[in-house]
């Protein structure tokens, strides 16, 4: 019986994308999506916030009564929930960003973190923070929202938004080791751009680890 593998999303921009590079990184498994598109607004509602926690908590258990091997969380906005949900359900619950994260604290001691929703930029700074306190490090981390960018991408305007996005890892690239791009929805950006320190994306590392993760369960089976 091969691996069932379950992605949740917080936007349908990032299926494609993300399920593109998990078969081609793990041909055998099975792989099968859940969303809920509401999620990054109402983190921005103080009336509804509260409810997220709950509402990932349901999908993963879900995905387990499913037949899930693996979650992966595909947002940055809510990966700190990963750790907390999988000891809950009692299901591997992995976040697609850590593995970009430890690159970056990897590449220098500048960081310049770019997002297109004020949601991700605190849980993806503390992350960054998370991981180089456990590598003994102690970047500086700089941080930018880029107005427009999100709302361009929601509405199918995928060149602006890659527009808007290269420009401001054009501006930070200067004082900056490593360019992370929070969201997994920006990869298509770093694309547009060539600057001269290395500019990362959640989708290949995390895919990237999702496949060790689950070669590594399999050899000790």
């Amino acid at each position: 019986m091969s691996t069932r593998i379950a992605f949740l999303h917080t936007g349908a921009v990032n299926i494609g994308p993300v399920g593109d590079r998990a078969r081609a990184a793990l041909p055998d498994a099975t792989f099968v999506n859940y969303l809920d598109d509401r999620i990054v607004a109402d983190l921005g509602d103080p009336d509804r916030a509260a409810s997220v926690p709950g509402r990932i908590t349901d999908l993963v258990h879900a995905a387990k009564a499913a037949g899930a091997d693996v979650v992966m969380l595909t947002c940055s906005s809510i990966s700190e929930l990963a750790a907390p949900i999988g000891a809950e359900v009692g299901i591997p619950v992995l976040r697609i960003d850590e593995a970009m994260a430890d690159a970056a604290v990897s590449a220098g001691d500048r960081i310049a973190v770019i997002a297109t929703l004020p949601t991700t930029l605190r849980p993806t700074v503390g992350l960054l923070e998370e991981r180089a306190a456990l590598a003994g490090r102690a970047p500086s981390i700089r941080s930018e929202v880029v107005d427009g960018a999100f709302a361009a991408v929601s509405s199918g305007d995928r060149a602006e938004h890659d527009r808007l996005v290269a420009a401001a890892i054009e501006r930070l690239a200067g004082g900056a080791d490593v360019v992370v791009l929070a969201q997994a929805s920006m990869a298509s950006a770093a694309e547009a751009v060539e600057v001269g320190v290395p500019v990362l994306t959640s989708v290949g590392p995390g895919i990237e680890r999702l496949a060790a993760t689950i070669g590594a369960g399999e050899r000790g089976r």
